[in-house]
């Protein structure tokens, strides 16, 4: 079935992203409370979407794009607004979103030859990072003395995202791009 719990929840989460960018541009009294509470609420519904997807055997082809679309549009959207609120620079941003783009291609272009790339280890460490960077960031005017840590956070992801990409492309671009390298030999012959 296409839409079962853990491809409603990936929806889900791309439905509260429009919602959670509005809150977080518009002047209100505790909207970082409420932005805190939507973004961990989006993030949660992350970390139950795939736990659900395993755990009932509920993996779908459309779960398998749906859901790291989810996190890339939730990801770039919060990051874009807290640019817009002069909370993050805009080209570490462009670094973590530029990273999100080229897996997604690496992706698309293993898929295009029905190969499947595994998520790697520091996926999931980038990923958490951040969660927890942008947190930090919606709540920073509420940190108090502790708000270093939310720069600090974002750097951290930044170079999370960058270690997170090459490993893709070391680990997956030979065996994405090697074939059609081999393929364009062949076809054009000695020289």
């Amino acid at each position: 079935m296409i839409f079962n719990a853990p491809n409603l929840l990936s929806l889900a989460r791309i439905l509260l992203v429009p919602v959670l960018v509005a809150v977080l541009l518009t002047k209100f009294d505790g909207k970082e409370f409420v932005g805190l509470g939507l973004f961990l609420l989006a993030s949660l519904t992350d970390f139950l979407d795939g736990f659900i997807a395993r755990r009932q055997k509920k993996v779908t082809r459309l779960g398998q794009l749906l859901d790291p679309a989810a996190d890339k549009i939730l990801t770039s959207a919060a990051l874009i607004a807290l640019v817009e609120l002069g909370l993050a620079p805009a080209w570490m941003v462009a670094v973590i979103v530029a990273r999100e783009f080229a897996v997604t291609s690496l992706r698309a272009v293993a898929a295009s030859e029905r190969k499947v790339l595994a998520a790697v280890g520091s996926a999931k460490v980038k990923t958490t990072l951040q969660m927890v960077a942008i947190s930090l960031l919606i709540f920073y005017n509420q940190l108090g003395s502790f708000e270093r840590i939310a720069p600090l956070s974002l750097w951290l992801a930044m170079l999370a995202s960058l270690y997170s990409g090459a490993e893709y492309f070391v680990r997956f671009g030979p065996q994405v791009f090697g074939r059609r390298s081999a393929a364009k030999s062949v076809a054009k012959g000695p020289e």
